[in-house]
């Protein structure tokens, strides 16, 4: 019977993997035949060369549509190689880098999961690319499937109270590039804290919290030592002004901030969306910190993304590659037709149906227009509902695994 299945096996798998570089193939002919811009790449690597020649990163206007640099100055420093490629060159590496992110980051899901065999990990992979977000990461040459490769990595790779000396770096390097990750930091404090007030030993959280912000913080130092002037300006002005990234209203937002400034029709929802993060990111993390503290790592580390994306001033929607995640997430765990419904979200690219672009229409939208603007969001919130009432509830005695 061992050879049976082990035959079968090796049958299934080439037959995915070449599905796979299928699927792969026509997704390359299709960005070339959109004539993507890969306009965010074009950012970087703008970035990469005014650090090479001492300019003023955060006073950068680039490309035809005058992007300024957003991120922190440590991200700069690891876009200076891009200067070394030709344009051509660097998008070609730009979009076989980004495929195979996608493998890595599917592979990481599933094993997340727990189903992490190859032939799975080879079809979900030939689907998931032709999902919105991961089309618009690729069409724009973002760094989404890098950051979260790094987190998966660092949070799904040993149980959770059996955190190792690498405990903690995928979080806090993907946190020195893009803000938007240090929340997983907060989720492993607040897990340990939660831990040893129900009288439990919170130790493995909170070492796994202090090598992130370790981590963190020796990045950031770096940048500081390499780049003073321009890390001085960030920390200290740029990371508070919350429209440098981009208006709040754009259809292209899909953050709680953004679906207030089309439903109110203004483009600063102010202290109304301040509460509603706030409340978002103290519920959405009780969530997480319920599921992990209960042993449900996945539904932990699913909660925390969502949350993440959801309080984030600016959540374009190719951030919303945790799409990933959770609709495997919900699979796997019986949530079949949620799980439908998902993929549906997150394959349809309504959001793209409704108008926008220059006169700022998001501002004006009508019913239909702002529920199809409000897809992703809706659907995080739903998602984090769920997650509440899917947890186990808690036993005497219950031990803290891995799921």
């Amino acid at each position: 019977m061992t050879v049976i299945a082990f035959s079968e096996t090796r049958r299934r798998v080439p037959v995915a993997l070449g599905a796979c570089l299928l699927s792969f193939a026509a997704f390359w002919v299709a960005q070339r035949a959109a004539q993507v811009s890969m306009i965010d790449l074009m950012v970087y690597r703008a970035e990469g060369a005014t650090v090479r020649a001492g300019g003023d990163l955060y006073a950068l206007r680039t490309t035809a549509a005058h992007l300024p640099s957003t991120y922190p100055p440590f991200a700069a420093l690891l876009f200076v190689p891009l200067t070394l490629l030709d344009v051509t060159g660097m998008r070609t590496l730009a979009t076989a880098g980004n495929l195979a992110l996608l493998l890595v980051f599917v592979g990481l899901s599933m094993r997340l999961v727990g189903h992490a065999r190859v032939e799975h990990v080879l079809w979900v992979a030939a689907a998931a690319v032709w999902c919105e977000p991961v089309w618009t990461t690729v069409r724009y040459g973002q760094v989404n499937l890098l950051l979260a490769v790094l987190v998966l990595w660092d949070l799904s790779r040993r149980p959770a109270e059996r955190p190792d000396r690498w405990a903690g770096v995928g979080v806090g390097l993907a946190a020195a590039v893009k803000l938007t990750p240090a929340l997983f930091a907060v989720f492993l404090l607040a897990s340990g804290l939660a831990a040893r007030l129900a009288g439990r030993d919170g130790g493995p959280w909170l070492r796994h919290a202090r090598g992130a912000a370790a981590v963190f913080a020796g990045a950031t130092l770096l940048a500081a030592a390499v780049l003073p002037y321009d890390s001085w300006r960030f920390w200290t002005g740029m990371v508070f002004r919350t429209g440098r990234v981009g208006r709040a209203e754009e259809t292209a937002n899909q953050a709680l901030r953004g679906v207030l400034a089309r439903l109110l029709h203004t483009p600063d929802p102010g202290a109304l969306w301040a509460a509603a993060a706030a409340l978002t990111a103290v519920l959405g993390l009780a969530v997480a910190v319920t599921a992990e503290l209960r042993g449900r790592r996945a539904w932990a580390v699913a909660a925390c993304a969502v949350t993440a994306l959801l309080i984030s001033p600016v959540s374009w929607s190719h951030h919303w590659v945790w799409c990933v995640p959770v609709v495997l997430l919900l699979w796997t765990r019986g949530h079949r037709t949620v799980a439908a419904g998902t993929l549906l979200v997150f394959c349809s690219y309504a959001l793209w149906w409704v108008p926008h672009g220059n006169g700022r229409p998001e501002l004006h939208q009508g019913a239909v227009a702002l529920t199809l603007s409000a897809l992703y969001t809706a659907t995080g919130v739903l998602f984090l509902v769920l997650a509440r009432t899917s947890l186990p509830r808690p036993g005497p005695g219950q031990a803290v695994t891995n799921e």
